[in-house]
């Protein structure tokens, strides 16, 4: 059987840059070589692209970018080349790919930006598409679509840096107007980006202005968000491909959902450096939940999913009240893949390998 040609691309122009890195060395080492050839192609911090040869080690470790293992590569618009092209000292040549698994975490990458080129390519994407990227990056409408699909979200207010800076004081006293009506304490955060960057949770007034300052050093649109009592649960969904009837006669997808998972925190909330440490948190995988309240987050991650176009695979956050109410947190469109993430360990404990998850995601996307 002749292998397929998969793009892996890694790194990224993005704060979330490192992250990705050991996300796609997991990837790598866990690709079928049976059935597929990975095609490697790492992307700076800076914007660089490259064709990388060496071991995957370096990818793991950064030291990936050098002139043994790199050479500069594009992703070709011409749909007839569908692929890269590769700019070697002797000329230039090109790959042809058969799909592409972007593992870019957060800003250009996660947020429909390389989705966009490769269906300008007319390269089958492994995951969400480029609007549906696009839509979960973006915290604001991803809560305004989940809310019109009769799912509950936290109720916010948004600040953008332009009427910031053109109003200044008048919008800083807009903001703790607004943090009044939803109460202390209470969430700031980037509109789009990931990883809970630029995250604080604002315990008072007096907390309010570093918080915005620090959320708009990541984007030039912030959020101020109800803080939700309880605890947070995810759920991995994953495109098995093909469709089934639905009883009133439409159609819709197959999705495989993992078991729920549960984070359990000592801490404010799941900031960036509990994320990838777990020094004071840990994750629970089934969530210490009834098996009603489990079934009824799942069918909510996948209205949710539904809702917001997802496709190939994408973890649905939400939280769960003292109350029993389950209300939408956000979606990540390329979660964590290391082998420790919560991703595919919530496939793990439904009896999905790693290499079966990647082969599933895979092969929906170049037979979709």
């Amino acid at each position: 059987m002749e292998k397929r040609s998969i793009a892996v691309l890694f790194g990224g122009c993005s704060p979330e840059y490192g992250i990705s890195l050991q996300s796609a060395y997991s990837v790598i080492t866990h690709l079928d070589r049976e059935k597929y050839a990975p095609v490697l192609l790492g992307i700076t911090p800076t914007g660089e692209w490259f064709l990388f040869s060496g071991e995957a080690e370096r990818i793991q470790d950064d030291t990936w970018q050098n002139p043994d293992d790199c050479v500069k590569a594009i992703l070709s618009p011409d749909r007839e080349t569908r692929g890269v092209v590769v700019l070697g000292k002797t000329g230039a040549h090109a790959i042809r790919l058969d799909a592409a698994l972007p593992v870019l975490h957060g800003k250009n990458g996660e947020d429909g930006t390389v989705q966009g080129l490769l269906a300008l390519a007319g390269i089958p994407v492994v995951g969400c598409s480029t609007l549906a990227s696009a839509l979960c990056m973006d915290k604001d409408k991803a809560h305004r679509i989940a809310a019109a699909a009769g799912v509950r979200v936290p109720r916010s207010f948004t600040l953008k840096a332009q009427a910031v800076e053109a109003e200044g004081a008048a919008v800083a006293a807009e903001a703790r107007e607004a943090a009044a009506v939803l109460g202390y304490p209470l969430f700031v955060k980037p509109v789009k980006a990931g990883s809970s960057f630029g995250i604080t949770k604002v315990p008072s007034e007096s907390g309010l202005p570093a918080a915005v300052r620090l959320a708009f050093a990541y984007d030039d649109e912030i959020l101020l968000e109800e803080n939700i009592d309880g605890f947070e649960i995810g759920c991995a969904i994953l495109d098995e491909g093909g469709m089934d009837s639905a009883g009133d006669g439409s159609i819709v997808d197959r999705l495989v959902v993992g078991a729920v998972d549960e984070i359990e925190l000592a801490a404010d909330f799941f900031d960036h450096h509990e994320k990838y440490t777990l020094e004071t948190s840990a994750i629970h995988v089934p969530a210490r939940i009834s098996e009603e309240k489990a079934a009824e987050a799942k069918e909510t991650a996948k209205t949710i999913y539904r809702a917001l176009g997802c496709s190939g695979f994408a973890r649905v956050d939400m939280f769960l009240t003292p109350s029993g109410a389950i209300v939408f947190n956000e979606v990540n469109t390329i979660p964590g893949f290391t082998t420790h993430s919560r991703y595919p360990n919530m496939l793990k404990a439904v009896g999905l390998t790693f290499e079966q998850v990647l082969d599933t995601a895979i092969e929906w996307a170049v037979n979709r």
